[in-house]
């Protein structure tokens, strides 16, 4: 098996090598900007490394790669916008250095582009993976829906939350591995196997996200540490210590003053433990991940690489 530094590479390169029509340049430029900004790639790594564990080489799928690449941008970029949110990957986001009008049409045109290179396959798989392909963005958009809805909901429960990043970013891990199954023709049982495997380990990345937000190293994570905090975001960290302790929620968010704030709401997390509790959820989505993998014919390296890359969820810090 090749490494996800390969992989990641390959996609890059790929990516590199789209040729955009010529006009309207207002278009097709911020589509280039925003593919450029770099990040894991980690949906078409899954989907490539899926289809070389089965036997078929990872260049067959190349379109399918660029296809969830280009969508999962695509779901950033108008993420961006509905968040007005200034800064992606360390560069202005699009409707910062276009404008709202341009992300949003250059979005839309991400989209078509993203279903066109989906369905660059065989005429044997195309229906199964535009199927999957179409369902999938149906739940990402549902789940978009869901984290709105949180935002002027006081109370929401952790149930709740856990189904909304299932759909918000889960599901679509879970479509990139299965599609890379799906591309090697493997049966149905290993099909669900590895989709599985992807939803369990975008939930413990997404768990890991919202760990990171309030306890990570600035440094290393990237950006300011407590910004949900300071947003009064629902994560599952916050929803964990409100169903707990309503009253010192309450008393810990309503400081005005930013340092404060972040710090009384992180000392409330450690003493009622959520944090602890947050890591054993991570952990057990890792767990869950890997052991769908077990017995289903992979070669001793490919399941390492499977492994390896589960335990990232659990060990990364960025």
């Amino acid at each position: 098996m090749f490494s996800t530094d390969f992989f990641s590479s390959e996609i890059n390169k790929w990516l590199s090598e789209i040729e955009y029509p010529a006009k309207p340049q207002g278009l097709y430029e911020p589509i280039a900007y925003m593919l450029s900004g770099g990040g894991k790639r980690l949906r078409p790594t899954l989907m490539c490394a899926v289809c070389e564990s089965l036997g078929l080489s990872f260049d067959y799928i190349r379109s399918q790669a660029i296809g969830i690449e280009m969508f999962h941008n695509f779901t950033l970029l108008h993420d961006d916008v509905m968040d007005n949110a200034d800064i992606r990957h360390g560069k202005p986001t699009v409707h910062r250095k276009w404008n709202i009008p341009t992300a949003i049409l250059s979005g839309d045109t991400m989209l078509t582009l993203a279903s066109e290179y989906m369905s660059d396959c065989s005429s044997e798989i195309s229906k199964d993976i535009m199927d999957l392909f179409n369902k999938t963005a149906i739940e990402i958009y549902e789940g978009q829906q869901y984290d709105m809805n949180f935002e002027s909901r006081q109370v929401v429960v952790t149930d709740e939350y856990l189904d909304m990043i299932r759909l918000k970013t889960a599901v679509l891990l879970g479509c990139a591995c299965k599609i890379g199954a799906i591309a090697a023709k493997a049966s149905p049982m290993v099909q669900n196997q590895f989709y599985q495997y992807g939803v369990k380990l975008g939930m413990a990345f997404q768990l890991r996200d919202d760990y990171l937000d309030s306890f990570g190293d600035p440094a290393v994570f990237g950006k300011q540490i407590g910004g949900d905090i300071l947003n009064d975001k629902k994560t599952y960290l916050s929803i964990l210590a409100w169903e707990n302790a309503k009253n010192e929620m309450l008393k810990a968010t309503s400081i005005t003053t930013a340092s404060e704030k972040i710090e009384n709401v992180k000392e409330l997390y450690t003493a009622l433990g959520v944090d602890a509790k947050c890591l054993e959820l991570i952990s057990s989505y890792t767990d869950e991940a890997i052991n769908l993998l077990k017995g289903i014919g992979l070669s001793a390296d490919d399941m390492e690489f499977f492994e390896n890359l589960a335990l990232t969820a659990v060990k990364r810090n960025s």
